[in-house]
Formats: C-alpha cells, structure tokens, sequence
C-alpha cells in the first residue's frame, strides 16, 4: 500500500505536465520538505501514518501546487516562441514567393527541417522542436495519400508495404511527444492538419493527381498563405501563454480558420 506521501506525489507528477527532468528536481524537492515535515511530526508523537496524512495536508492539493508550478515553467521565451513559428513562416514565404514549385527550394527547406527536427529530438526535445517535427513526418503522411492515388493494384501493393513503416515511426514519435504532454503533440500535428485540410480541397484519387492540381494551388495560394501565418501566431501565443486553457485554445485556430475557407 502506498504511503501518503508516495500517493501524493505520484497524483502531483501525474498532473504536471512539463518536462520530465524539472518534474522529478520539483518532486525531490516536494518529497524532501514533506519526510522533513513529517518527522517534525513523528517528534511530537504522532505515528508515521498519521505524520504523513498531516504533512501532505498542509500542501494542499497536489493538482493546484502542479497547476502552478506548469505556468511558471510552461511559458517559452520569445527567442524560442519565434523560432518554433519560423518553419510555418517558411512555407507561408514559398508560397508567397511561388518558390514552392521549384524543386531546389522545396528540397533546401525540406533539408533544413529535417536537419533542425533531428538536431532537437537529439538535444533533449526542447519546446521549440515540436512545429519542426511536423514538418519532418509531413511527408511521410503526404507520401501515403499520394501511394493510394496510384493505378489501382499497384497503389494498395506500396500502400501495404508503405503505410505499416510509416505508421510505425509516425506512431512512435507521436506517442514520446505525447509521453511528455499531449499539447505538444497538438503542436506537432497542427501543420499537418492544416496541410491535409487543403490537399482534400483539391480532390481525391484521380483528382487528385489531375494537371491542373499546380493551378488550383494557384489560387487558393492567398489563403493558403494566411492559413500558415494563422498556424505561426498561435504557435506563437501557444509558447508565451501560461493557462494551460490559453494554450488548448490558441491551437484551435488555425484548424477552425482552414475549414472555413
């Protein structure tokens, strides 16, 4: 049976979502003050139990101490508020500059993301990596769409020697985004979701790959252009607020602002 001060604890990890590191230094130090509190206690002849019941008591909740311990360390500075939005500022600029058809560009940004994308995962995930890594998996999921768009046979045979690959690595980086906090992992898959909003506005199968598909992007590239400028601020007020509420909500911008076009 769990003590009282192992119960608590665990309820206070369990609600702070933050990076793991500064969670346990936060928890250590919640502990130490707690087993100090409790053989102060145990001094005045209280047994153990009791001491610990009355120690953690006098914390208050642990969901409230972890409340407010993420919005001190949930806010990003705007060094890394800026960066985090630059690779949706990067597309948004080939599409203004129409360098997105030109393959040299694309590959050159595409190098770069990728690059970044690994060079974060590598250095301790930090905050500002999410947004690139949805860059980074973004062609894997575009290349499956694309694979189920081929002649019919020859498109499920790729698609099922593809999409279980790609499932795999997509899976497994989505779900250590999601082990640290399912927010960043919003952050992570919200290009996507905008990314995916408009390629469905281009058709499907056949349609999809017709040779007017450049002309319609075209067109729609103005907005196109706002979408991704929408996705940086939020990604923007997304690092720099603290109410984890503010959060939640800022993500839900660009999605609701590329669904209404």
């Amino acid at each position: 049976m769990l003590s009282s001060i192992s119960h608590y604890l665990n309820r206070f990890k369990d609600s702070l979502h933050i990076d793991q590191t500064i969670r346990d230094g936060v928890a250590e130090e919640l502990y130490t003050h707690l087993e100090e509190k409790t053989q102060e206690l145990e001094e005045n002849g209280l047994s153990r139990e009791e001491a610990g019941k009355i120690a953690v008591q006098s914390l208050g909740s642990p969901e409230l101490i972890a409340q407010q311990i993420y919005e001190t360390h949930a806010q990003g500075s705007w060094k890394e508020a800026l960066f985090s939005a630059l690779p949706h500022l990067l597309v948004a600029l080939l599409f203004t500059s129409y360098y997105w058809q030109n393959i040299i560009y694309a590959s050159i940004i595409l190098t770069l993301t990728v690059g970044i994308a690994i060079y974060g995962w590598h250095r301790g995930k930090p905050i500002w990596l999410f947004p690139w890594l949805g860059y980074y998996l973004m062609p894997v999921v575009i290349t499956g769409i694309l694979l189920l768009s081929l002649p019919q046979g020859w498109g499920w045979i790729a698609a099922l020697i593809y999409i279980p690959l790609a499932l795999f690595a997509f899976i497994h980086i989505v779900r250590q985004t999601a082990r640290r906090d399912w927010l960043y992992a919003s952050l992570m898959l919200a290009p996507m979701l905008v990314t995916f909003t408009w390629f469905s506005s281009l058709g499907a199968g056949n349609e999809l790959l017709a040779s007017d598909w450049i002309a319609r992007l075209q067109t729609n590239a103005l907005w196109i252009v706002i979408s991704f400028i929408a996705l940086a601020g939020a990604t923007i007020a997304f690092i720099r607020l603290k109410p984890r509420r503010y959060k939640i909500l800022s993500l839900l911008v660009p999605p609701l602002e590329s669904y209404s076009r």
